[in-house]
């Protein structure tokens, strides 16, 4: 494998004693360097800076210079003793290799953990708790996978290969039962450490250049408006139900994931540009503003619970923590006779769709609700309602080709 390779004797002037001094050695592999003492000295006289040696014919100038032709003798061999190997390598490695140092290698789990560690502490900054949390579980299975496949506790990050990342994905997918979106997302949180270790050096190359994750685009479901009309309508006697519904009902009409409508304070709300109110938040994920105008059912549930117990000016709805939240929508979705899978988030999906985009609204101002980065976030959302339009369609097909024929048996 070639490389460009050269090595430099130099002085430092300003490490001057006696009028002598010391002489260092500097590699540079690919335009990078590393540099080690000679552990010699040499009369500043008697140093040539543009040729890199002692001048003269003194007794003196011929020991350094056979000292250092030494050296460079040996520097040549270590070069060559990685040239030989095929394999990228640094100019760190070649001073390592020539003063007898082992080459200390980086850990994989220990990098994710400093890496963890510092995302825990921009929590709230940098981070969400839930993109912390991701990345927790991601080190989890990654340490459980070297444990099954390697019987180890840990491995050097330089081992990691493309057959390390294909075995993670498979494990993932089959001893881990998670799906192939999940699977994508946990190597992503993988990859990220791979990547720190690569712009470090820590590695010679990235492992991930040939691996290729593409998320499979998943249908996410989403209430009617008949569904929302059961919900409304539903008389529910259990008051941590009903409390759960109305919240859940809201972030249909808003769009807020759990995270912003639970930290929803009265500073989020606002006289919008048409005199109603509005809500202006940032999104916790994201960190883009949402602005959302307050729909009178949204309205109507906000006026509800602004005497509850829970709320105050910094805290306007009364939320439960989200695991709960889901487990009472279970509850929900059976008194309801749903038969949807009825989670929190679902409520943000439905928005989307039955509320706005179904109704006319155009889909750049439902991106700007909803808080998305980009447009071509949002256009998912109308991808569903195209196959709702041609679910609808398909129905009235039927029925127009039933009564077609029946047409036909009256003749």
């Amino acid at each position: 494998m070639d490389a460009n390779f050269s090595l430099l004797f130099f002085v430092r002037n300003t490490r001057m004693h006696n009028n002598k001094v010391p002489i260092y050695l500097r590699v540079t592999v690919n335009g990078k360097r590393a540099e080690i003492s000679a552990n010699r000295k040499v009369p500043v006289a008697l140093w040539n800076s543009s040729a890199g040696k002692a001048s003269g014919n003194t007794k003196e100038a011929h020991l350094i210079n056979r000292y250092l032709n030494k050296i460079e003798n040996e520097i040549y061999k270590c070069y060559q003793k990685l040239l030989d190997q095929n394999e990228p390598f640094t100019a760190k490695q070649i001073i390592n290799i020539y003063s007898g140092k082992k080459e200390k290698h980086k850990m994989l789990l220990e990098i994710f953990q400093e890496h963890n560690d510092k995302v825990n502490r921009l929590i709230g900054q940098d981070f969400a708790a839930g993109t912390a949390e991701r990345y927790r579980t991601a080190k989890m299975h990654v340490e459980n996978y070297i444990k099954k496949e390697f019987k180890s506790h840990d491995l050097p990050v330089k081992d990691v290969d493309h057959k390390f990342i294909s075995g993670f994905e498979y494990y993932l997918k089959t001893e881990r039962k998670c799906g192939h979106n999940s699977a994508i997302k946990y190597i992503t949180n993988f990859k990220k450490i791979i990547r720190i270790a690569f712009a470090n050096e820590w590695i010679k190359r990235d492992p991930f250049l040939s691996w290729k994750g593409t998320l499979k685009i998943v249908d996410r479901e989403f209430l009617t408006q008949e569904e929302i009309q059961v919900m409304l309508e539903k008389e529910i006697n259990n008051d941590r139900l009903d409390l759960v519904k109305d919240i859940f009902i809201f972030c249909c009409y808003t769009g807020l994931a759990y995270a912003d409508v639970k930290k929803l304070s009265e500073n989020d709300i606002v006289i919008g540009i048409d005199g109603n109110r509005w809500i202006k938040t940032n999104r916790t994920k994201t960190k883009i503003k949402s602005s959302i105008p307050i729909l009178p059912t949204a309205e109507a549930i906000l006026e509800k619970y602004s005497s509850h117990s829970d709320v105050s000016n910094k805290r306007i709805l009364p939320v439960l923590s989200n695991q709960k939240m889901n487990a009472y929508l279970k509850e929900i979705a059976d008194v309801c006779g749903i038969q949807k899978n009825l989670t929190f988030h679902l409520a943000r999906h439905t928005f989307a769709t039955t509320v706005t985009l179904s109704n006319g609204v155009p889909i750049e101002s439902v991106s700007k609700m909803l808080g998305h980065k980009n447009l071509q976030t949002t256009q998912h959302y109308a991808k569903i309602l195209d196959r709702k339009v041609s679910d609808d369609m398909a129905a009235l097909r039927e029925r127009m080709e039933m009564m077609q024929k029946q047409n036909q048996v009256k003749e």
